[in-house]
This record gives structure tokens, sequence and C-alpha cells, in this order.
């Protein structure tokens, strides 16, 4: 060989290793530049020269495409090549990748097996979506009932004395003793010995709430006593006592507060983007601090019509039997809300989602080692799954688990790098 020759040879070798390095510094193995003198080599020949460096039977005899970094980086290089931990870059042979157009890539099964891949059927399921919140016990505002007389007087004695005692509809709360009643009495008897067995009846007195156990004893003629009984309106608990035995009262102030505490609400509070996902008639599982291991069951009664301007929070109300009393007010609550979904949905385990923040995608299995990304659109959460409103239908297979998506810098980028880096540098290409 002539000196002339040895020279041109050399040459084209600095050359050959200028273009790779060159190469790979552009980050996509695209080569930036061609010698035109004699004997040069031009970037397909250089990218040619480079497959041909490959590992024996990396493809299976067939030409690599270019080598991509083990750890899912994006960077690539159009020769074999070691990265910072000198780990072999990965070899994408031409026949990955969609040969047939589609962004579907092939993976080596051995290194399916080795990455630990699992699959799933897609299946439509009925969805049932879990929203919990926190709350509090209150008392049921339409079974409470005051105790306010529209007539002023004083009382001589007090039956029910305390506040917490339970009582009965009926049962006498006071006595008490009322001039302005007495005159009402005194003209009723009056009146019913003048006009007969039919009287003038008894509108004003009922008008002012007279007792009806008392007004019997008028309508028979019966001398009034001196103090009336006022009896308890319903059943239900003391949770107020204003009254004090022996104090005079105003028409129209209130003496006593009763509640019946046999049925409770449940204040709960939920953030704006679950009120799509509760209605009315969802049935509730409420926890109170004092009982963690008795659950209350309820179901959601009313949904407040306003959004609180800082918390973001809307406020629903859950009725709740109360037939022991466990339940006290103000007491401080957990709520879980079981609310279904209409109709079948498509669903994937939630592990399948690979969630960017701004796209969704999942990895559908083909067969033969051939997967494709697939962005989906996404519906409700529930527990395990995922509701997904398009991309996928029943039936087709969703990677559901791998090991590669444990060990890397991030999760979204080492999944989809895995699966789609020659894909997409070969549509950069």
């Amino acid at each position: 060989m002539s000196k002339s020759s040895d020279s041109r040879s050399g040459r084209g070798l600095v050359l050959v290793a200028l273009a790779v390095v060159l190469g790979v510094a552009g980050g996509a193995g695209v080569v930036l530049w061609a010698w035109k003198g004699p004997g040069s080599l031009a970037p397909a020949a250089i990218a040619e020269a480079a497959a041909s460096e490959a590992p024996s039977g990396a493809c299976g005899g067939g030409k690599v495409k270019y080598y991509r970094n083990p750890m899912g980086a994006p960077d690539t290089s159009p020769v074999p090549k070691k990265d910072s931990m000198q780990m072999d870059y990965i070899p994408v042979c031409e026949d990955e990748g969609g040969s047939d157009g589609s962004s579907a890539v092939k993976v080596n099964l051995d290194r399916v097996q080795r990455l630990g891949v699992r699959s799933e059927a897609v299946e439509e399921r009925a969805l049932s979506r879990s929203v919990r919140a926190f709350a509090t016990v209150q008392f049921d505002e339409r079974r409470q009932t005051v105790i306010a007389p529209k007539f002023g007087g004083w009382i001589e004695k007090l039956h029910v004395n305390a506040t917490g005692d339970a009582v009965v509809a009926g049962q006498p709360l006071f006595d008490i003793y009322s001039p302005e009643l007495n005159v009402l009495q005194q003209e009723f008897l009056m009146a019913n010995r003048l006009q007969g067995p039919q009287g003038i009846g008894d509108t004003r007195l009922r008008n002012m709430d007279y007792p009806e156990r008392e007004l019997e004893k008028l309508r028979r003629g019966e001398r009034p006593a001196r103090t009336i009984a006022i009896p308890a309106p319903a059943a239900g608990t003391v949770v107020e006592k204003m009254a004090v035995e022996g104090m005079r009262f105003q028409p129209g102030e209130t003496l006593f507060r009763i509640t019946d505490t046999s049925s409770m609400w449940v204040q709960a509070e939920i953030y704006e983007q679950d009120l799509a996902f509760v209605k009315v008639g969802d049935a509730a599982t409420v926890t109170v601090n004092a009982f963690p291991d008795r659950p209350f069951p309820g179901r959601v009664t009313f949904i407040y019509p306003t959004v609180g301007k800082d918390s973001r929070t809307a406020r629903l109300r859950i009725e709740v039997a109360n037939p022991d009393g466990l339940l006290r007010a103000d007491m401080a609550a957990t709520v879980d809300i079981d609310s279904p979904i209409a109709g079948r949905w498509v669903a994937v385990p939630d592990s399948a989602i690979i969630d960017s923040g701004r796209r969704q995608v999942v990895l559908v299995e083909l067969g033969a080692g051939r997967y494709e990304p697939r962005q989906v659109k996404l519906g409700a959460r529930v527990p395990g799954y995922v509701q997904v409103l398009e991309g996928l239908k029943a039936g087709e297979r969703v990677v559901t688990s791998a090991t590669f998506l444990i060990d890397a810098e991030s999760n979204i980028r080492a999944a989809l790098a895995a699966f789609t880096a020659g894909t997409e540098t070969g549509a950069t290409k």
C-alpha cells in the first residue's frame, strides 16, 4: 500500500471519528457535516459503518438503527457506547418501532421478562367512587321544640329541673300561675253557663296554647285550679333549660328547648372537585373518634347550594340513626360516601396509568413483545381503578407493572423512554 493511500485511509478514520463525536453531541445521532474531498464518507456511509460495529447478534442479523441510553434518558448514539455508569447503550433495530407505520415498538421477550412486565385485560366495570370528608355531628333541626308560652306569668313548680333529662310527650314540665289565663278561664265558664251546653267555643284559649287536658275540665264545667301544668309538646332530651322555679316570664320567652336525638345530622364538607360525584341518596359511613371501631350508616339527604369562598368546599347533610344515643352534638366525624357511577365503564388498574400531569398514557400490549403507547382520557378514580372515557376498548391488554418504573429518575420518562425511544428518535430524524 502506498504512502498516499495510507494517508487517505488514516484521514478517513479521523473523519469518521469526528463525525461520530459530532453526531453524539447533536443528541439524536445526526451527522451535521460531510467532507467532500476524495475518499470521504457521506453520512449514510457513516451510519452504515456504525451499524456494522454492532455486537454480533444484537438484532438477529438485522441492522441497528441507533443505540439508546440504558437508563431511559433521551440521548442516543449511532455507535456502541457506555453511559457514565459504564452500562452499554441498548441497540434499536430497524424492524423495531412499527414498520407498519404505527407507534408500536418491539421489545425483546427475554427483556420483557427481566423487566417484570405484567399486563391485564381491559374490562367494563360497574364503578363506585368513594369520597372522604371531615364532618361534625349536629342535632336534627326538624326534631327540636321550644317551649315559649304566649302568655306571661310565674313558674310555681318545676317538674323537669335539669338539662339532659329525657322527657316524653305530654309529661308535665312545670306549673305556672297566669292572671291572664285566669281571666280567660272565668270568661269561658261564664259564657258556657249563659249560652247552654254548646258554650261559646274555645278559640281564645286555643290561641294561647292552653293545655288540652285543662280545656277538657272547663268543658265539663269544673272549676279551674289556681295553677296549670304545662306539658312537653314532644319527646326528647332537654338540651336547654332557662326556667327557674319562682321566676317570672314574659310572653314568648324561651323556657325549655327539647331535641329528639334518635336521629342526628352529620354536616360534612367536601372539596369542590368532588361535587360531581356526590348526589342525594348516596350511602355514607360515619365514624367518630369516641367509637372508632363502630361505623354509623347514613345517607346523603341534602347538598347545600353554596361553596365556601375561602375553603372552596361544599357542605352536605347526612342523616344518621342514633337510637342508643351514642352520637352527640359537636362530635368530630369522618365520612366515607359511596357514590356509584351510573352504567358500566371501561376501566384500567390505576398502576397502568403513566401520568405526566399534562397527559395520561397507557402501554397497550399488542403481542409478541410489541407495545403501543396510547394517550387516554380519564374520568373518575375509584379504589384500585381509573375510568377511561376515550382511548381504550374492552378486551385490549395494558401493562400494569414493571420493575423499571421503580429505580428511575422520573417514572414518566423511564416508562415512556423505555418503550418509545426508538419511535420518538425516528420521528426526529
